[in-house]
C-alpha cells in the first residue's frame, strides 16, 4: 500500500469554506486504478492545516493518477478558484510505503 498527504495551511477563518470544496469534490480520483481512500482530515490544534490523505494499491497506480488528464484537469480548476489567496496555497506532499500493518 502507498499513502500520500498532501497538506496545506490556509487562514482559520476559511478552513469551513475550504472543507466545503472538498465535501463536494468530483471524485474523480474514486475511479482511478489502484485507488483506495480519500479522507481530509484537519488538524485540532491549527484549524488552518487540512491534510488530504490518499491511499493508493501502489506508487505506480498513484503516479499514473498525477500524470492523468482527469488530475491535471482538476488541478487546473484549483487554480482558477475566484479567492486568489486560496487558489495560490501550495501544499507539501509525503509520501509513504506502508512497510507493516
Amino acid at each position: 500500500m502507498y499513502i500520500v498527504h498532501s497538506v496545506v495551511t490556509i487562514p482559520e477563518e476559511k478552513s469551513d469554506e475550504v472543507i466545503g470544496l472538498y465535501q463536494n469534490r468530483s471524485k474523480l480520483v474514486d475511479e482511478a486504478k489502484g485507488f483506495i481512500s480519500f479522507k481530509l482530515l484537519q488538524n485540532r490544534h491549527k484549524p488552518g492545516e487540512l491534510t488530504v490523505q490518499m491511499e493508493w494499491e501502489t506508487e505506480k497506480d498513484y503516479t499514473d493518477w498525477i500524470r492523468s488528464d482527469d488530475f491535471k484537469r482538476i488541478h487546473e480548476l484549483e487554480k482558477k478558484y475566484p479567492d486568489k489567496e486560496l487558489a495560490n496555497v501550495k501544499a507539501r506532499v509525503h509520501q509513504y510505503k506502508v512497510v507493516a500493518t
